[in-house]
């Protein structure tokens, strides 16, 4: 394989001319206490980092920068760290997703406006795996990902605690008198303790897993637990790694194929992931000129089983069962046959030959392909007069029985809505009824907030009612369970027929058909689209409105349109 010589290095117009512009980028470096040997003829390796005091799926970030740095070093590299928005799942308002493309931007412009010449992309929290490989792929440099890792599994009175999912399942127990106050109290400490990602099979772990898969991160790093003693040493052989991957000018063009974007689907299936791994994934595959769309994952969910048994899937396994279980490796080995094994990765081997050593060690946690959770994918894709271009749910996480289930609407024309009116003792809801929330798409939302699991009204709790149909513009943490149908598209705030649906109106939801149908005749639905009016646009300045004016529709990955594509930019002049 031939290599790139120091000249050919993109960091070259910046230190190794002989004009005034170089002179001014040497003499900062010497500036900095660095000798011109440290960085003159070497790759320049930008450490895109999402470190932040309130991120604590990352807390550790600022410590794997250091020993990444160490890796870079020890391969002849020169690492600079360069901190970038780090989309905060837990305190970031209205929601994290409305910044997932605003940190997509900004990797993009980091690369292309400094003197890199790879990039290794620290990330895991929820929407920067996918907004930092956004950025990377349409910058185009040689990148490679350092995963957050999972948590340590939660603990609370000698009961195995799962962030998210047992949040959800104690705080209806709350609402419905079965645990005291104090107990909720209580449980705050036990929820999560450590540093990293949920350690559910929530969106952290099924959007790290499917980077795996695309081939974008050494083998195994998506599932070690973020305080393993594996994790800092696999940080430091990423930046090693980076190094080469610079000299082979091994870039995301090269990896990324419709093979490998298919592989991503596929393990995220076989996992049980979650439903944001569904826009996400679209929003990377555009970014790399590669066909995805819910048809493409709909086929994909249907031919490979779910063999990933973990929360909030089924039973009391977590990320940490998963890593001793053999992990990442050890579940494409498990599905190989699903797989393509020619695609290539950021080793310089295919996928193939890097899982061909993996072993699978708790078959109760990596299910054997004849007694899989499911038969088939965990997540399917709906369609009909109540979701034209498509909805999805998560069918491993849903109760069986409400896959395919009628009944009449129960409406909430926005979350303050729902927030009023659901505990109301006067609400018209029975078990049979569908709950239905508007105004929480891409536009409505805006960005699109985890509502999708709307919660149950607190007298269908106190009759031990533990799961609905809901349906809604939302998404949904992947942490959350129920039967519910989420990123209806088109989204109710642009006129989709969600805005027209009324209190009392059967819904018709038949997930083995693939159908979600509103049973109102065309006439009537006509009349309500006459009287329609597009609700009031609230945000006139700043990020938001330019989100709102360019945001594509779930189905299209919610991306900004002119983000889209490969239009090529230009190398920035240096002068």
């Amino acid at each position: 394989m031939a290599r790139k010589t120091p000249e050919e290095l993109r960091s070259h117009r910046w230190f190794g001319v002989e004009d005034i512009r170089a002179f001014g980028h040497r003499s900062r470096m010497l500036q900095a206490g660095y000798s011109e040997s440290d960085f003159r003829g070497k790759p320049v390796i930008g450490i895109i980092n999402t470190w932040s005091e309130l991120s604590p799926c990352h807390f550790h970030f600022r410590t794997r920068a250091e020993e990444v740095k160490r890796g870079v070093w020890q391969a002849g590299g020169f690492p600079v760290e360069l901190p970038a928005h780090p989309v905060t799942e837990q305190y970031q308002k209205p929601t994290s997703m409305l910044y997932r493309n605003l940190l997509a931007m900004e990797t993009e412009e980091l690369a292309r406006s400094h003197p890199c010449d790879g990039l290794v992309l620290l990330g895991g929290c929820d929407k920067t795996p996918p907004g930092l490989m956004m950025g990377a792929i349409t910058a185009g440099l040689p990148c490679i990902f350092v995963p957050a890792g999972p948590m340590l599994r939660g603990n609370w009175r000698g009961k195995t605690l799962g962030s998210g999912s047992d949040v959800w399942k104690y705080h209806a127990e709350l609402r419905a008198g079965n645990i005291t106050e104090a107990q909720w109290k209580d449980m705050e400490g036990g929820i999560a303790r450590s540093f990293g990602t949920c350690m559910t099979a929530g969106t952290a772990a099924t959007m790290m897993l499917a980077v795996e898969a695309m081939g974008f991160t050494l083998p195994g790093a998506s599932s070690i637990p973020a305080a393993d003693s594996a994790h800092p040493r696999m940080a430091t052989e990423t930046g090693k790694r980076i190094v080469d991957m610079v000299w082979e000018d091994l870039t995301p063009q090269s990896i990324i194929t419709q093979a490998s974007i298919d592989n991503a689907v596929t393990a995220t299936m076989a996992f049980g992931g979650s439903t944001n791994a569904i826009p996400h994934l679209i929003a990377i595959a555009r970014r790399a000129g590669v066909p995805l769309d819910l048809e493409r994952f709909d086929a994909l969910s249907r031919r490979v089983p779910l063999v990933a048994n973990l929360r909030p899937n089924a039973g009391e396994k977590l990320m940490e069962d998963f890593f001793y279980a053999g992990g990442a490796q050890a579940l494409f080995h498990r599905i190989r046959e699903f797989l393509d094994l020619s695609a290539r990765t950021v080793t310089g081997h295919t996928l193939g030959e890097n899982i061909a050593g993996a072993e699978i060690f708790d078959e109760e946690v990596i299910l054997p392909l004849d007694r899989p959770l499911q038969a088939e994918g965990g997540l399917a894709v709906v369609k009909g007069s109540l979701a034209p271009r498509g909805a999805v749910i998560k069918t491993s996480a849903a109760e069986p029985r409400l896959l395919n289930h009628t009944g009449p609407a129960v409406v909430f024309e926005d979350y303050a809505d729902l927030k009023k009116r659901l505990d109301d003792p006067d609400l018209p809801v029975t078990p049979d009824s569908v709950l239905v929330l508007k105004q929480a798409g891409p536009q409505g939302g805006p960005g699109m907030p985890e509502w999708g699991m709307l919660p149950l009204p607190k007298k269908m709790l106190q009759q031990g009612v533990r799961d609905m149909v809901r349906i809604s513009d939302a998404r949904m943490s992947g942490t959350s369970y129920g039967t519910c149908v989420l990123h209806v598209a088109p989204e109710s705030h642009v006129g989709g027929p969600l805005a027209f649906v009324r209190d009392g109106d059967l819904i018709r939801l038949d997930v083995a058909n693939r159908k979600l149908d509103l049973l109102v005749d065309e006439a009537e639905m006509e009349r309500r689209r006459a009287a329609w009016k597009p609700p009031a646009r609230r945000y006139a300045r700043g990020w938001t409105s330019l989100y709102l004016d360019n945001v594509t529709q779930a189905d299209e990955g919610c991306d900004l349109a002119f983000l889209e594509g490969q239009q090529p930019t230009p190398e920035p002049d240096i002068y």
